[in-house]
């Protein structure tokens, strides 16, 4: 006979390991194993030590009703990492009833355990399942609160099924949204105890079917009609000229009948689409018979798009208006489109116009950042000019010169503005000098309370430093506005007083005067 193999020293290794950790129930089934194995010669050495580990079980088996007290410490250590352990909780529940169970059997073996024994078992029992009961609990509760909302679903359905008994003339519509409702919120239940979930369901459905018989004859009833609107459809005379109206008749009578009881969801999208299909009929056989009118409009198709074209090819401002006036008049004197692009068309159209309102206001915003440009470049030279009489610059600058040189400003108030101011100071370098620069220091109180009512009545920010200032203005420049019987003065005219006004000025009061142009000079425009 041959040497037994691994798999039985393997076994006999694992009988000696039970045998020392004290699993006995483990080592007498590893045992009566190797019992059974037949078909191996195990000599000496191995018969011996087979031989000792039986005699240890045996010693062990022998003490083992003594020592149950030791097996259940271990139980009672078990159930105590349980507590902290982590895992599913009918996994521990399963543990848990395990553990009790081998106490059960301890007792049967070994006899019973001391009462302060059997406590510090139960007590770790308790703690461990502590969360599976909590766990369990809270699906008793849930099965219990959905049962609750399975009855209230039933109440609603019986006063539903009540009120429709009472009712003469019934809401189809909203006894469909009803039943629809109430079937969804009940496929929609949580779980709920077996005998109570039987009797809700019967009920449910009884109280259901007592709603669900009308409205399917109702259903049918109204299914019928959207056929006979169908054949009506079909029926029309494409020729005759209340087609049109006989159509949209229809359609409306069919959106009535829609929103008053819809039908299944499947069921009235396939008449919708077979009446839909009827209309596009009607339709096309109109078509058939409009060969002429449908080229009448591609030809007002081809003029609109000339008329698209011509704008927005437009470059020259100038002549915009009268451009865009033009095309109105011929827009709107030109007859339908086809309506498949009568929506792309007016939208070319509308961007064109757009574009080309685009360029005009281009257009304007540079030639106003142009003006004032030119405006500021000449309003310094005058002050540049003031300054150097005030101070007695240097008498070798070509004034005259730098002035001709400047471009003229538009409108030709402000270039005339100017050029009095520019001459008068010219006038006074070569002449009164000193009465001139009293007349500019003068005027700088002027120039700022000037400033500031101009900012003030266009809404130009005039800076914190004159924020107390600026308010005791406001209410001046108030009161003189709600005055009766006087003749508003313009912003423009105002400006140009200031621009007229000869006062020595310092960068910022000269800047705040620019900043007023933008604002002051496009309301003028």
């Amino acid at each position: 006979m041959p040497p037994p193999d691994k798999a039985f020293l393997d076994k006999v290794d694992a009988f000696e390991t039970a045998i020392q950790e004290g699993a006995l129930h483990v080592a007498a089934d590893l045992d009566k194993e190797l019992k059974e194995t037949k078909g191996f010669r195990l000599g000496a050495g191995l018969t011996d030590r087979l031989a000792r580990a039986r005699a240890e079980m045996k010693r062990l088996n022998d003490w083992a009703r003594w020592g149950g007290n030791i097996s259940r410490e271990e139980l009672i250590k078990a159930a105590e990492v349980l507590k902290d352990a982590k895992m599913a909780m009918s996994e521990l529940a399963q543990k848990v009833g395990s553990l009790r169970d081998r106490w059960k059997k301890l007792d049967t073996v070994s006899g019973a355990a001391p009462k302060a024994l059997w406590e510090r078992f139960d007590a770790a029992c308790t703690a461990a399942y502590a969360p599976a009961a909590a766990h369990f609990k809270h699906l008793a509760d849930e099965r219990h609160a959905n049962a609750a909302k399975g009855q209230a679903l039933l109440d609603e359905a019986n006063a539903e099924v009540g009120r429709f008994q009472v009712e003469g003339s019934h809401d189809w519509k909203h006894l469909a949204a009803t039943v629809q409702r109430l079937t969804l919120a009940w496929s929609h239940l949580g779980a709920i105890d077996r005998k109570e979930k039987k009797r809700l369901d019967t009920e449910f459905h009884r109280a259901l079917q007592v709603l669900e018989e009308p409205l399917g004859s109702r259903r049918e009833h109204e299914r019928e009609q959207r056929e006979a609107l169908i054949d009506e459809v079909r029926n029309l005379n494409p020729h005759d000229r209340h087609m049109l109206d006989a159509l949209r008749s229809a359609q409306e009578r069919w959106q009535h009948a829609a929103k008053a009881l819809p039908l299944e969801r499947k069921a009235e999208q396939a008449l919708w689409q077979r009446f839909r299909a009827a209309c596009d009929e009607v339709f096309n056989r109109r078509k058939e018979s409009a060969h002429a009118a449908d080229a009448e409009r591609k030809a007002h198709q081809v003029a609109k798009e000339a008329i698209c074209a011509r704008l927005e090819q437009l470059d020259d401002v100038s002549n915009a208006p009268a451009a865009l006036r033009q095309a109105a008049s011929e827009w709107h004197a030109i007859g339908p489109v086809p309506r498949a692009n009568e929506a792309k068309l007016d939208k070319r159209y509308h961007a064109a116009i757009s574009a080309v309102q685009h360029k005009v206001d281009s257009a304007r915003r540079a030639a106003s950042v142009a003006q004032a440009s030119r405006l500021r470049d000449k309003l310094r030279l005058v002050q540049e000019l003031e300054d150097s009489v005030a101070n007695g610059g240097d008498t070798s600058t070509d004034w005259e010169a730098r002035w001709t040189a400047l471009p003229a400003l538009q409108p030709a108030d402000l270039e005339s503005t100017l050029e009095r101011r520019f001459r008068a100071a010219l006038d006074a370098r070569n002449g009164n000098r000193d009465g001139y620069v009293t007349q500019l220091k003068a005027n700088q109180t002027r120039l700022m309370d000037g400033l500031l009512r101009l900012e003030i009545v266009a809404g130009v920010d005039s800076g914190a430093e004159f924020a107390r200032d600026r308010l005791r203005l406001q209410v001046e420049v108030l009161q003189t506005s709600l005055k009766s019987g006087q003749k508003p003065v313009t912003q423009f005219a105002q400006f140009l007083e200031l621009l007229a006004l000869p006062a020595l000025s310092d960068a910022r009061s000269a800047t705040r005067l620019e900043h007023l142009y933008p604002r002051i000079g496009r309301d003028h425009r």
